[in-house]
């Protein structure tokens, strides 16, 4: 009966009322015209000599896909579907090829591992570890900013999206400290604490991002494009590989951004004594915070071991969701509606079957011919010197972490190897370097706009601290970092 009035009021409305309830158009047209015709002019080019030349159709789809990731004239998942159409259509790839890349059981590990994620927000385990960080270490502004960072540490290898992670939990704190101490964008008090903090927790995000192989979005992606490369990479050899550059640079980016960008209050008392009251207002550990805790030390044991008793990464994630589900922790309408777990399977296996058949098609093989010329000559260390750093800094160009890795990575790491650089250490580095250089922008990265939005912090600022940080990253990471890889035997 309710549902009959609602129609029948809408029916009664004007037309014109009944338009403003239409949803906003997502498309837009004029950057979807220009991507069609940048990728109709790469394909009717021609693929050069001794290329395939449904591998030059598919390269053509592929560029077309990674600028509508950078322009957006749909969302990324609809530019995916896109993709997979015109491929088929096109008669580029078979209908079975096309949809290959949602039966990659790496793509499903971090869909899970989004799924397991909700709960640390669910529960509120994650703001609950952030402020007995902040109650432990928060009596000043630099160690204020430690427990931001320790608590982005301990939440990041359960959660791969580093955009839920900083601007999901980490950000709400800083606002709410920031404007606690006085601090607010936009009215001169900026500098109080509210700029340091924020820079750092940004910053810190990306450090952690690139210490575990679920800590961003892109990294299974990744280890994928290793993988057709014949390089393994297990969720442990990332880990341990990033472990000691990964906490000297979170160690080190704090105290730089306090010396060059100091904030005006050092003493922070009032910080503990907030994140105090906040634990109180949340009681003990609840049943279901306890079961996040189980599940999570649970599936971390599993990552670094599982291998030696037969259970995939993929399977691991699904054994802590299946426990996530039957303790009631999630329920499944959390699941279902957990969009962007959703939308990055879409894309996600998109991109990984188009970087597969560029590979099988003999387009990667030839790029990498092509770009072996240009370091031919060289020593595979300087080779890969310069390769690192053209693949660092290139990022400028780039409003995605993901767009940046599908457009990049394969091709760079193949030349690498032509080159004669040790293949496992070619693929972490350049894995690495693939969260380390959204430090460079405030649109480089998914947590980037967020952090950049609050205000506090001006773009030219915010560009000059990103740079001089890049550099400290190449120095910790390709020297500290060199010298724990000989270590380890990577090269």
């Amino acid at each position: 009966m309710e549902k009959d009035n609602v129609n029948k009021r809408l029916a009664e409305q004007p037309a014109h009322a009944q338009q403003k309830q239409l949803p906003k158009k997502e498309v837009n047209i004029t950057s979807l015209l220009i991507i069609v015709a940048i990728g109709a002019i790469i394909w009717f080019i021609g693929a050069p000599a001794g290329l395939d030349e449904r591998a030059w159709q598919l390269f053509a789809i592929f560029v077309a896909t990674i600028l509508g990731f950078i322009m957006k004239p749909l969302p990324m998942g609809a530019v995916a579907i896109l993709a997979i159409t015109v491929i088929v259509l096109t008669g580029t790839l078979e209908l079975s090829d096309a949809l290959s890349g949602f039966q990659n059981t790496t793509i499903w590990l971090i869909v899970i591992a989004f799924f397991i994620s909700r709960g640390f927000i669910k529960t509120g385990l994650g703001n609950r570890v952030a402020y007995m960080f902040v109650k432990r270490f928060g009596k000043k502004t630099l160690g204020l900013s430690y427990a931001l960072l320790l608590s982005d540490l301990i939440l990041s290898p359960a959660m791969p999206s580093n955009t839920a992670r900083g601007g999901g939990i980490i950000y709400p704190i800083v606002l709410s400290l920031s404007e606690t101490f006085g601090s607010k964008a936009g009215d001169g008090t900026e500098r109080k604490i509210g700029a340091f903090l924020t820079k750092t927790a940004f910053q810190g995000n990306m450090i952690t991002s690139a210490m575990f192989l679920t800590a961003m979005a892109a990294n299974p992606l990744i280890a994928s494009m290793a993988g057709d490369a014949g390089i393994t990479i297990t969720w442990a050899n990332w880990a341990i590989a990033a472990i000691v550059p990964g906490l000297i640079s979170l160690l080190v980016i704090p105290f730089f951004i306090y010396k060059v960008y100091p904030p005006e209050i050092k003493e922070t008392p009032e910080a503990a004594k907030i994140a105090d009251e906040k634990l109180s207002e949340m009681g003990p550990l609840k049943k279901p915070e306890k079961s996040m805790i189980s599940v999570f030390l649970l599936i971390l044991l599993l990552w670094i071991f599982g291998d030696a008793v037969g259970i995939s990464p993929t399977t691991t994630a699904l054994v802590g969701l299946s426990v996530l589900l039957l303790a009631s922790v999630l329920s499944w309408n959390d699941v279902k509606k957990e969009e962007g777990a959703w939308d990055t399977l879409v894309w996600f296996a998109v991109l990984v079957m188009m970087a597969s058949y560029l590979n099988t098609l003999g387009m990667i093989p030839w790029f990498s011919d092509l770009m072996g010329n240009s370091v031919s000559g060289m020593s595979w260390i300087w080779a890969l010197i310069a390769l690192a750093l053209i693949y660092f800094y290139s990022h400028y160009f780039f409003a995605s972490n993901t767009a940046h890795v599908s457009a990049m990575y394969a091709a760079f790491l193949v030349v690498a190897i032509t080159a004669g650089a040790p293949p496992m250490l070619s693929a972490l580095i350049l894995g690495f370097f693939s969260n380390l250089f959204g430090s460079l922008t405030h649109y480089g990265s998914g947590p980037a706009p967020v952090f950049f939005g609050s205000g506090y912090v001006a773009q030219s600022k915010w560009w000059s601290i990103g740079f001089a940080i890049s550099l400290i990253h190449i120095c910790i990471w390709g020297v500290i970092g060199g010298i724990w890889w000989k270590v380890l035997g990577l090269w």
